[in-house]
């Protein structure tokens, strides 16, 4: 489980000027749904995060980040998983994402990690896929479409 101080990284305080009421409230529902995450699929095990919310200056620095992230907004999680055990388990339980008001970035585009965020993508399906650059990890198997 994961609680806001492992989703904020120090950020809200570096960068208390960019926090704003509706980032906290996001920030709280994130941290939540991911906990239900983790907690359905059996994950006690994960405690950090590879990213949670980025101010501006953050996000422009990250590799790959899009500029308008939901990062940006505290609506999403990148949570680490190496292994692909947790992207395997969230491609194979779109109900239960569906049910917990998830969507995630299709894994084959998170090699290392699996995002996750509080709000529909553009195209509205629960596995999207993130940007127009090739994926990283290509034979991720695609159970989902």
């Amino acid at each position: 489980m994961i609680d806001t101080q492992s989703y904020f990284k120090g950020r809200d305080i570096k960068y208390a000027e960019e926090m704003t009421s509706d980032i906290l409230r996001n920030s709280e529902i994130t941290v939540a749904r991911v906990n239900q995450l983790l907690e359905r699929a059996g994950r006690s095990d994960i405690h950090t995060i590879n990213s949670g919310w980025r101010p501006q200056g953050v996000n422009d620095a990250t590799a790959n980040a899009a500029k308008g992230s939901k990062h940006l907004s505290a609506e999403a999680c990148d949570l680490p998983d190496a292994d692909r055990s947790l992207c395997s388990w969230a491609v194979d339980n779109l109900d239960v994402l569906e049910e917990i008001g998830l969507w995630i970035e299709d894994p084959r585009w998170t090699p290392t990690w699996l995002h996750v965020q509080i709000v529909p993508p553009k195209s509205g399906k629960r596995v999207f896929i993130p940007s127009t650059a090739p994926a990283s990890d290509p034979n991720f198997p695609v159970t989902w479409a």
